[in-house]
């Protein structure tokens, strides 16, 4: 078939929803079809045979684009639409596949046509507003409400990331049209180059350290406030190496390591590579996800489990829809507790929970399951 796929992100940038999209148009394509993706002017162009890549005009005032709702998602929208109108006039479409808050695109465009409408849940629209503090405004959450409403509702096929979503979804539509998709692929190379692993180690200067790692955004949420308070439960051995962060969030960071005096136990390496992570994983003794909000699982979750370093995370309902105490160390969001967690890591346990860990990854998470999932999604768009 040939899809039109609609996404309200920079694409390709490393974090969360471009990821998930990213492996998406993989999965699409190795199952035989090609996509034209309409997409913001911003992110790095990514050369996949069958893919299209279409990016809406840029407006002159804005240059980048947050992580979550904002008012300038709204404008860029607005030029995603009529870029996407024009690809519409040009072209035949088998199926429109709609990402985040495109889906009221998706929704109009199937009552228009009549072209099948896959939707892609990556969240919940109104969790967003509550997760990024973007509004208060009862009449704002209700429109996305009504919106979120409409598009499940509307949508021959949706695809949630994971059981919360699922749970979510199923109170406002049929849960037969819901296919759970958890985002666990990755491009991790089967083997990784020691020497490049010794590099590393010797840069960053931690060879006679316990190396704690924490990948990906610096958004509240996250909970690194939290993590870094847990180092002063933790003795002189212990380095905190984090990467992630934009600029200005790393600047914060800075201050409240100085305001802690812990600027010499932690590293703020910014953001890495997608095909570098895996090599900063494998330098850890632990990993940690210190998530306090939201109920979507972290994407790192998979390729923590994936690494072979036991895993910290908080025992919430973002992470225990997918953990259990047999494959990471739960502990209650407090730093107390969060650094007892770390020391269980690096303990005899450690190895047992990161061993069962790898296990589970290699039974439920293969790429073959993946296409199988996608597939279904898409056969119950087109029925």
């Amino acid at each position: 078939m040939k899809i039109l796929m609609i996404a309200p992100e920079p694409f390709f940038e490393p974090r969360g929803t471009p990821f998930s999209e990213y492996y998406r148009i993989k999965g699409l394509i190795d199952l035989g079809h090609s996509i034209d993706l309409v997409t913001y002017p911003f992110g790095e162009d990514k050369k996949i045979q069958s893919l299209k890549i279409i990016r809406c005009a840029k407006p002159p005032f804005i240059n980048r684009v947050k992580t979550g709702p904002s008012f300038s998602k709204i404008i860029l929208d607005i030029f995603l639409i009529i870029k996407v109108i024009g690809m519409f006039i040009k072209n035949k479409y088998d199926l429109i596949h709609t990402h985040e808050e495109a889906n009221i695109i998706g929704a109009i465009l199937n009552k228009i046509t009549k072209i099948p409408h896959l939707y892609d849940m990556h969240s919940s629209l109104v969790q967003q507003m509550n997760n990024f503090q973007f509004t208060k405004s009862k009449i704002i959450i209700s429109f996305f409400k009504m919106i979120e409403k409409i598009s499940l509702e509307n949508a021959k096929s949706t695809i949630v990331i994971c059981k919360s979503l699922f749970q979510y979804a199923s109170t406002i539509t049929d849960k037969k049209k819901l296919t759970v998709i958890e985002n666990f692929i990755d491009d991790t190379p089967e083997l990784l180059d020691k020497n490049k692993l010794n590099n590393i180690r010797n840069k960053l200067g931690i060879q006679n350290k316990k190396v704690i790692m924490y990948t990906g955004t610096f958004e509240k949420y996250q909970g690194l406030p939290l993590l870094i308070e847990s180092m002063k439960y933790l003795d002189e051995k212990y380095c905190l190496v984090l990467v992630g962060g934009k600029e200005e969030q790393i600047k914060e960071i800075k201050k409240i390591l100085k305001k802690k005096a812990l600027e010499q136990r932690v590293i703020l390496l910014g953001t890495k590579q997608p095909h570098e992570i895996p090599y900063f994983l494998k330098i850890s003794d632990v990993l940690v996800s210190p998530r306090i909000l939201g109920t979507n699982i972290p994407l790192k979750i998979y390729s923590y489990l994936k690494s072979g370093v036991p895993t910290v995370a908080t025992n919430l309902h973002t992470h225990t829809q997918s953990l259990d105490n047999s494959i990471a160390i739960l502990t209650e969001p407090e730093p107390e507790k969060f650094a007892i967690g770390i020391k269980e890591a690096v303990s005899e346990k450690g190895k047992i929970i990161s061993k069962n860990a790898v296990e589970f990854y290699n039974k439920y998470y293969t790429y073959d399951k993946y296409l199988e999932l996608v597939n279904i999604a898409v056969n119950k768009a087109l029925k």
